[in-house]
C-alpha cells in the first residue's frame, strides 16, 4: 500500500560525507512526519532525526550537529546529509514515513528496507 525506499548509502572514509534519500510512494493521502533511524548489528535501533510536514526538525543529541535532515514535499522525499562521518556511524540507516492513506484513516508508520552506511577508519 505504501512503499518507502532509501538510497545513497555506501562506503566512505572517516571524515567524509554521504547524502541519503528516502522516497515514499503508493496510497498516500497525506504524508506527515518522516524520520531517519540507524541500527548496527547487535545494537538497538536508535533515532537519528525527524522532520515534520511543515519542516520542523528534531535530532538525537548524540548526532552532535553533524547530520542534517530536510524534505521536498512535492516529491514525497526526505533527505539526510551525513557529514564528518566516524567509524561508529557505520549502520543500516532506515527511513520511516508517517502516512494517512485516506481521509479519516489512522496514522501509520511505514519503514523502508534501509541503506548501508560504512565508514572506514
Amino acid at each position: 500500500q505504501v512503499q518507502v525506499v532509501e538510497s545513497g548509502g555506501g562506503v566512505v572514509q572517516a571524515g567524509g560525507s554521504l547524502s541519503l534519500s528516502c522516497i515514499a510512494s503508493g496510497t498516500i493521502y497525506s504524508l506527515r512526519d518522516m524520520g531517519w533511524y540507524r541500527q548496527a548489528p547487535g545494537k538497538e535501533r536508535e533515532f537519528v532525526a525527524r522532520i515534520t510536514a511543515g519542516g520542523a526538525t528534531k535530532y538525537a543529541d548524540s548526532m552532535n550537529g553533524r547530520f542534517t535532515i530536510s524534505r521536498n514535499n512535492a516529491l514525497n522525499t526526505a533527505y539526510l546529509q551525513l557529514n564528518s562521518l566516524k567509524p561508529e556511524d557505520t549502520a543500516v540507516y532506515s527511513c520511516k514515513a508517517e502516512v494517512y492513506t485516506g481521509l479519516w484513516s489512522q496514522l501509520n508508520g511505514y519503514w523502508g528496507q534501509g541503506t548501508q552506511v560504512t565508514v572506514s577508519s
